[in-house]
């Protein structure tokens, strides 16, 4: 894996695996929420949409679920680039 980047950066339609968050950048109801969504270290987790302006929310795949958050929600979330599959 590479270097650890926040979810609100990582490119459209890349895997990656979720290494950590930044609990104490979040308020309790959105930690609660994301902990109740089983968002965890470890867990696969795919941006799949942005909103046309810079402000709104993202969508992230994760596990079977799509999920939006908002931008500095995503911010607290720190990812890993999956790797490519070797040919």
């Amino acid at each position: 894996m590479t270097a650890p980047l926040n979810l609100e950066t990582l490119p459209r339609h890349q895997a990656a695996t979720v290494d950590s968050i930044e609990w104490t950048r979040l308020a309790v109801p959105e930690a609660r929420r994301l902990r109740e969504l089983g968002f965890d270290a470890g867990v696969a987790i795919e941006v799949l949409h942005r909103a046309r302006f810079g402000g709104g929310p993202i969508a992230c795949r994760i596990g079977r679920m799509t999920v939006a958050l908002r931008r500095a929600v995503a911010g607290a979330v720190r990812v890993s680039v999956d790797p490519l599959p070797a040919e």
